[in-house]
């Protein structure tokens, strides 16, 4: 009988997991039915983000609205909720996932597990009005909404509750003042961007108390929100990647961290001075607030450079059986695609999907890599070494590179974004080449993305880890 396949656990050497894994033994059951709960949402969300696009694409089928089981106008309303489970609950499930270890050693109370059941809640209130008939879709940039009572209720549940998440962890570490990892202290930075964030959302929503709900008063509220946001959720990708290089034996040095963690924290503390520098909401304001993007590139590419140097001296043979290497090397190759190809954007067409869809990506694989060596090992419930692990974070690596190329590509011959069917203007192949690229690589990408939640569910449903 053929050996079973080895459970993958990080090594005892490994000092961050060490480090988080002392305080999440089994004595800690709060922590960890909130670690779970955290868990389950972020799988959850991507599943319904994938029901929810396609969905969406049998909206498009000609004659389908005729139908009286089928939603008015859902295709703008489903879109809404597909964007706001894959990019906005998926990204905060996993910053809660990371919240609730960084903060395990202080707190063993119910408090976490009642935020994510608020969490969850929020998230039905988020999908329940794209199913019903009132209600109208908001395109707008990074928070796109349906301007209903429900969806606005949804939203303001979900962030109040993670800002609690998020005070939990800044005052343990305001008043205990610890000695905490590198990883720990970039997830803490991510916490003060979210606040920083929010500052600008609380901004914005002063000056617009008294306009009408519309797509324009949507675009105003969320612009600058938006854009920090973006910060934190980069801030995340670095601890992804500090503790992904930390499990294959790559420990950066603290200076780096704080230098790139500082980039980020300095960009984003002029965010809410631009609502006194410039008048609120109008192009000179937008422009500031969107070339807060070029810190990124350095603040990554210092992290990036380290990492890389530290695997080239480290030699051959790479350990590629190891999720951690695969799911770190790989997004950072995705990533640094999509920010090379957001250096040729204009707004206009889909070379801007394509920069923010692969940056996206990367950072997906990023939290792909947690699932796999830090949620799933602290809950003992580690997942077993095989081909299929390989094959989905390959298939969706590949993918979305693929995707984001093609959308690039389309865009260069002047394809607009946000349409769709004859609106696009395929006549020239080269356009007509990338759409049908961007599509195909979208399949592979779906496919991996399913072999994951199916993988995750799998792993998180066991009663017990595997011997």
């Amino acid at each position: 009988m053929a050996n079973p396949a080895p459970h993958f656990r990080p090594a005892p050497s490994s000092e961050i997991y060490g480090h988080y894994a002392a305080h999440f033994n089994r004595t800690h059951k709060h922590n960890r039915r909130e670690l779970l709960g955290w868990s389950f949402l972020g799988i959850t969300v991507l599943a319904l983000a994938g029901v929810m696009a396609l969905l969406v694409a049998m909206s498009r089928i000609p004659g389908i609205e005729q139908l009286t089981f089928w939603p008015i106008g859902f295709f703008q309303k489903g879109l809404v909720v597909h964007v706001i489970f894959s990019f906005i609950v998926w990204f905060f499930a996993v910053f809660g996932a990371l919240l609730c270890i960084s903060s395990a050693r202080s707190n063993n109370s119910k408090l976490g597990c009642i935020i994510v059941s608020l969490v969850i809640i929020a998230s039905i209130l988020l999908a329940v009005p794209a199913f019903i008939g009132d209600g109208t879709a908001s395109l707008n940039n990074y928070v796109p909404t349906i301007i209903d009572p429900m969806f606005y209720a949804g939203l303001l549940i979900i962030g109040a509750a993670l800002s609690i998440q998020v005070l939990r962890l800044l005052t343990r570490r305001i008043f205990q003042r610890d000695q905490t990892n590198l990883c720990e202290f970039m997830i803490a930075l991510a916490a003060i961007l979210f606040c920083i964030a929010l500052t600008c959302l609380a901004i914005a929503g002063n000056n617009l108390w008294d306009k009408t709900l519309s797509q324009v008063f949507n675009e105003h509220l969320f612009w600058g929100f938006g854009h920090i946001l973006q910060f934190s959720n980069v801030a995340l990708l670095m601890a992804a990647w500090i503790y992904l290089a930390n499990i294959c034996g790559i420990n950066l040095a603290p200076t780096t961290i704080k230098i790139a963690g500082g980039m980020l924290l300095l960009g984003a503390l002029t965010a809410p001075l631009f609502f006194s520098f410039y008048e609120p909401f109008s192009a000179a304001q937008q422009l500031a607030f969107t070339n807060l993007q070029y810190i990124f590139a350095p603040a990554t590419s210092l992290i990036v450079a380290v990492i890389l140097l530290a695997i080239i001296q480290r030699g051959r043979p790479y350990p590629w059986r190891n999720p951690a290497f695969l799911t770190l090397t790989l997004s950072i190759s995705v990533f640094s695609i999509g920010g090379i190809l957001g250096l040729f954007v204009d707004g206009a067409d889909t070379r801007t999907p394509a920069h923010y869809h692969g940056v996206i990506a990367g950072i997906n694989l990023a939290f792909m890599g947690l699932y796999y060596t830090l949620f799933l090992p602290l809950l003992d419930k580690a997942i077993a070494i095989t081909k299929i692990i390989y094959l989905q974070v390959g298939l969706f690596a590949g993918g979305q590179t693929m995707a984001s190329i093609g959308l690039f590509l389309a865009g260069g011959y002047g394809v607009p974004r946000k349409v769709a069917g004859a609106d696009q203007g395929l006549e020239i192949f080269g356009a007509y080449a990338g759409m049908m690229m961007n599509g195909i690589g979208a399949l592979i990408a779906i496919i991996g993305g399913i072999l994951f939640i199916w993988s995750m569910a799998h792993a998180l449903l066991k009663k017990v880890s595997a011997p």
